[in-house]
């Protein structure tokens, strides 16, 4: 008899089900827009409706390696988020304000 995977899951020791949820969230964390697009729940179309562009247009944003941080910052508000640029290095993380259009440049 097939069992469920929380049955399985259940089973195993708390560390090792503690160490499963960590890399479930870090994979939650690290997605494609196509991926964000999807989670938050809308399609192409709806998302250029919201950015009052093409649908084809969103097409190949969500295909592009490289992205413009305005472009990427719109596409993030139009689903209803907002960008935070983020510098890690192997003693600390730094938010780099530069790019946030909420914060007054100086």
């Amino acid at each position: 008899m097939a069992k469920s995977f929380r049955q399985l899951l259940h089973k195993l020791p708390q560390e090792r089900r503690e160490r499963i949820e960590e890399r479930a969230q870090g994979l939650l964390m690290e997605m494609a827009l196509q991926e964000l697009r999807q989670q938050r729940g809308l399609t192409q179309q709806q998302l250029a409706d919201r950015l009052e562009m093409q649908q084809a247009a969103v097409s190949k944003m969500e295909s592009q390696a490289d992205i413009h941080i305005s472009t990427l910052r719109r596409i993030v508000a139009a689903m209803g988020g907002r960008l935070k640029l983020v510098a890690t290095f192997p003693d600390a993380e730094v938010v780099i304000n530069q790019f946030d259009s909420s914060k007054p440049q100086i």
